[in-house]
């Protein structure tokens, strides 16, 4: 990601777009707010908050806390991924710009990786709790990622790396869900045929239905069929 230097911008007003930004945070909305207002993208704002996070930190500090880079600034690299929606490349070469280290793109993709791998990748619910699903398959690298959401709290249920998405695969994930108190009554998601099997083995008498995504896009396709024939 590049980033262009607004000369425009005096000293005055980015103090006065970072205090902005310290008064709201935790609003939500606000930060895109801000941006759009100033005509600056997110991660520039975020970028301006750390920086001044930072300062006020030495500046207030009895003693420096910044004696231990990586135990510092992991807690900013989450701030950016999460909350900025950095890419891991933005964050390096933000932690570039500003000296800090580590800064380098393996190392900060090796700590999000430790993080991550400490997240279960099923939430537990204490009682069984009836919820309508949402399932699809995402690719990394040409694997598939098989995800189950609920649609309302957009709660990820269940996110797991297969080694296909066959049915019996996808049978399995939502015995998983299952065991961990998830009954589902209902589920959307698009004519993938191994997602639809092995929803209907895991449960042959709940309901499935199409997505309306997929269900308009379809009839999006044979609108030229059609109009050819007209």
């Amino acid at each position: 990601m590049k980033f262009i230097r607004r000369p425009d911008f005096t000293p005055q007003t980015r103090i006065h777009i970072v205090t902005l930004a310290w008064l709201n945070q935790g609003v939500y909305g606000k930060m895109t707010q801000i941006a759009q207002a100033y005509r600056i993208s997110r991660t520039l704002l975020y970028q301006l908050l750390l920086a001044a996070t930072v300062q006020l930190e030495v500046l207030f500090s009895a003693q420096h806390r910044m004696h231990s880079p990586a135990a510092s600034l992991e807690p900013l690299a989450l701030l950016l991924r999460l909350e900025g929606n950095c890419s891991i490349a933005s964050i390096s070469a933000i932690f570039k710009r500003l000296g800090y280290q580590p800064n380098s793109v393996g190392h900060l993709s090796e700590y999000f990786q430790y993080y991550g791998q400490g997240l279960p990748s099923t939430l537990s619910m204490p009682s069984t709790t009836v919820v309508f699903y949402l399932g699809d398959e995402i690719f990394a690298i040409h694997t598939p990622i098989l995800v189950t959401i609920e649609p309302q709290s957009t709660a990820r249920l269940r996110i797991e790396l297969a080694t296909d998405r066959s049915a019996s695969t996808w049978k399995a994930h939502f015995e998983t869900l299952h065991d961990h108190h998830f009954s589902s009554i209902s589920m959307a998601s698009d004519r993938g045929v191994g997602l639809v099997a092995g929803y209907r083995e895991a449960h042959p008498e709940a309901l499935w239905v199409r997505d309306q995504f997929h269900a308009f896009h379809d009839l999006f396709t044979l609108r030229p069929q059609w109009e050819r024939k007209a």
